[in-house]
């Protein structure tokens, strides 16, 4: 067993990772090779909205914003799943590495969170005649919003890192509760936004001609996504060292003038 702060670690592989700076080396050597496929993948996704997908017969090409606003919505999703997650690492298991995980996941998740509900506001004023509509599922996707800015104020208005870390653990899955309800609202409830086309019990609804594309799409800003996260998680160790020295050259020199 090895100790990292206030963690117990498992040896291996993984355990080696919750090594702040193991897993800045790592992060270091693969968040170029990551950036690099995720510009691959949104070009490619690009070409294929633009010129493979067909306009829609109803929508017209007003449906290709469906290949930035879909990934936007699944990642504001994945993003709070995995701060939550991290919130059980904190709060369960004092993982050393997963308050810096959460902090680092939300300005992400609260990036794709804010593009969902433009680019969604963008595709239902000619669809649905508004910029906005009191829908379940809008609403339910502001309030994760509202969430997001939560967390970050309250990482920010705390100044002891355990105890900003604690509290705003218990905050994050408290919100938790969101998650399922943004998923299933256009089932629960009578909305105007269209149920599941793509992960449901009978299969995709959406022809392959504008599923690959919107895969291709998802499947690059999710990359960019884990690239922007590693880049994040880096800072968040490298403020958190500097932080730490300042506090410690700042109790030498009260010591040294005390005596």
């Amino acid at each position: 067993m090895v100790h990292e702060g206030t963690a117990t670690v498992k040896r291996g592989w993984f355990g080696s990772l919750a090594n702040p700076t193991r897993f800045s080396a790592l992060a270091a050597r693969t968040i170029p090779w990551l950036g690099g496929l995720s510009a691959i993948l949104l070009a490619v996704a690009a070409y294929m909205a633009f010129f493979v997908a067909p306009p829609d017969y109803q929508q017209g090409d007003t449906v290709r914003i469906m290949f930035l606003h879909v990934p936007a919505a699944w990642l504001s999703m994945f993003a709070y799943t995995l701060i939550a997650g991290a919130a059980l690492g904190t709060l369960v298991w004092r993982h050393p590495l997963a308050d810096v995980a959460a902090r680092a996941a939300a300005p992400i998740g609260a990036s794709f969170t804010f593009l969902a509900l433009v680019t969604g506001s963008l595709w239902g004023k000619p669809m649905w005649g508004a910029w906005w509509v009191w829908d379940a599922r809008l609403t339910s996707v502001l309030i994760l919003f509202l969430i997001y800015l939560g967390l970050i104020a309250m990482w920010r208005a705390i100044e002891e890192p355990a105890r900003a870390a604690r509290l705003v653990a218990i905050l994050a899955l408290v919100g938790f509760v969101n998650v399922p309800i943004i998923k299933f609202s256009v089932d629960w409830w009578n909305t105007l936004h269209q149920p599941a086309s793509v992960f449901r019990m009978g299969g995709p609804t959406i022809d392959s001609s504008i599923l690959i594309p919107l895969l291709v799409s998802a499947a690059g800003f999710t990359v960019l996504f884990v690239t922007l996260l590693l880049g994040a998680m880096r800072n968040e160790i490298m403020r958190r060292r500097i932080r730490s020295l300042q506090i410690r050259q700042a109790g030498a020199t009260s010591s040294a003038r005390a005596s």
